[in-house]
């Protein structure tokens, strides 16, 4: 009989779904790392929480150990290199509170819209300041939503439901996705000009880390509420400081925080922002519906197989893992790549096989590929099981054909993705087991794909080169590697700039800004 233990605190019916499964089940809850390690090598399966830090240690001290199950989305406490290297699964549940924060989202709007916490906070010093407080509708107002996963679409519903008017920002929908939500696609300045109530549903990635700026502000509609449930350092909170303090916006409400716990924030000194410790997925049922899920996940592996929002290994048979792994690294790359220059509503993704990969088990690697391109859009969603239904909501159609041949090499990966504002294309290939990027709409590269890469697109005129290397070395930034590929003398190339610190934003606008660039973007491997 499997055995699984519960180490941190979660719902007494996730031991009901493991009894169901005829799983034994022990639950011991704050444990300390060393006590962990003592207990471990008993249980085939870990649920837990936060609390638990599964290390490498912990691992070394499991042999039977075969999943970790987290009861949540984040898996930050979990060594998932040294699992993987183990053979151990590891699982989340990336959407059992969807619900929960997108409701947590409109309840920070409408207590923002009508000062409920300071009217609440007013009454209880007994005072009675009822023309101080006074609100505003969100009848026929304008909702800005920033990002429309599976929480922002939540929230479109909701809003609907309270006859607002929604417009929505996401570069990564289609029109199609669009019109079913009932919403109206725009560009991020004109939803900052038109609405005036915006919620941010994104995940922090290195394009949305203070999204909304100075200049976000300074864009927005004067007397606008923003609202943010998602992930603290989205909002600039220094900015949002400096327009709460000028009356540029009429309140603000935030669950999430760059550095939290919360302590002696400028931000508090403000009456007209509001605030909630990171409540989000903070409810009763939200706790009970990741404790089941994560039971119902463990117990479906260890009794049958099954592998659910798994976020470490793609479904391949162990003796097909040799032949793929090299083609599953190249495949995520090349996904990663194009997921991070896409820009517009995704539509197609079209994968062509060639030479020796052909005759192999394409469907893991198209996992890889799709898992790479949705990562850089959906990091704490997305995985290697759940990347094909992701594509699927978003309507993504996804083909492969196959090519016996593929010209000058043993074998390519050839991705193309099609997007609502261009075509992109894609090829690689193995150099000794290593993944290369030997082509890019139609330029021939060769380029390894890894670490931190500028990519750049250019006329091809005398002089550019050298004027972008001292951009980035006046501002500290180290050129590891400089990559080059051109149509023709003169003509539009491609360049690769593999770097070794970040770029910030400001030197990103620098570069932008010489002639004969025509984009650039960072991509991170």
């Amino acid at each position: 009989m499997p055995k699984v233990l519960i180490s941190d605190k979660m719902s007494p019916k996730a031991e009901s779904v493991f009894a169901e499964h005829g799983i034994e089940v022990d639950v011991q809850t704050g444990l300390s790392p060393e006590e962990l390690a003592g207990v471990i090598g008993a249980y085939d399966g870990l649920a837990i929480r936060s609390a638990s830090k599964v290390t490498a240690e912990i691992l070394d001290a499991a042999p039977n150990l075969k999943v970790v199950g987290r009861a949540g989305i984040g898996v930050d406490n979990v060594d998932i290199p040294a699992a993987s290297q183990r053979g151990i699964i590891v699982m989340n549940t990336p959407f059992g509170n969807t619900v929960t924060t997108a409701e947590h989202a409109i309840a920070l709007m409408v207590s923002a819209a009508r000062n409920v916490p300071q009217a609440t906070a007013s009454m209880k010093a007994e005072r009675w300041e009822k023309s101080k407080w006074g609100g505003v509708e969100l009848y026929q107002k304008t909702l800005g939503v920033i990002g429309t996963g599976n929480i922002g679409s939540l929230v479109i519903q909701r809003a609907h439901g309270l006859k607002m008017r929604v417009i929505a920002y996401d570069p990564y929908i289609s029109q199609e996705r669009a019109d079913d939500l009932g919403v109206e696609l725009v560009e991020l300045e004109e939803l900052y000009r038109r609405a005036d109530f915006m919620t941010i549903h994104t995940p922090l990635t290195s394009a949305t880390r203070h999204l909304i700026s100075d200049a976000a502000f300074d864009a927005m509609k004067d007397g606008a509420i923003l609202v943010n449930a998602a992930r603290g350092g989205v909002v600039d909170e220094q900015a949002l400081d400096r327009a709460l303090e000028a009356g540029k916006i009429r309140g603000a409400a935030l669950d999430v925080f760059e550095e939290e716990p919360v302590e002696g924030h400028s931000l508090l000194r403000h009456d007209n922002f509001i605030c909630t410790p990171h409540l989000g997925a903070s409810t009763e049922e939200a706790q009970v519906n990741v404790a089941v899920q994560v039971a119902e996940q463990i117990s479906d592996y260890l009794t049958r197989g099954i592998i659910q929002n798994a976020v470490n290994i793609p479904s391949v048979e162990e003796e097909e893992m040799p032949l793929l792994q090299p083609y599953l690294n190249l495949g995520e790359r090349l996904g990663s790549i194009l997921g991070q220059l896409a820009q517009g509503g995704l539509k197609r993704v079209e994968i062509e096989y060639a030479g020796e990969v052909s005759a192999l088990n394409q469907q893991p690697i198209t996992t890889t590929i799709l898992k790479g391109l949705l990562d850089p859009i959906l990091p704490d969603s997305v995985n290697l099981v759940n990347a094909p239904l992701l594509a699927e909501e978003r309507e993504v159609k996804v083909s492969e054909t196959r090519k016996k041949q593929a010209d000058e090499f043993t074998s390519r990966i050839r991705v193309t993705l099609v997007t609502e504002k261009r075509t992109w294309t894609i090829d690689g290939t193995l150099v000794h087991g290593t993944p290369r990027v030997v082509e890019l709409d139609g330029v021939e590269l060769e380029l390894v794909p890894d670490g931190r890469l500028l990519y750049m697109a250019n006329r091809d005129e005398p002089g550019l080169i050298g004027r972008i290397g001292t951009v980035l070395g006046e501002s500290g930034v180290n050129i590891a590697g400089f990559m080059l590929g051109r149509e023709a003398p003169q003509q539009q190339a491609i360049s690769f700039i593999s770097v070794d610190q970040p770029v910030s934003e400001e030197v990103m606008k620098r570069i932008s800004s010489e002639e004969n660039v025509l984009e650039v973007r960072e991509i991170n491997l």
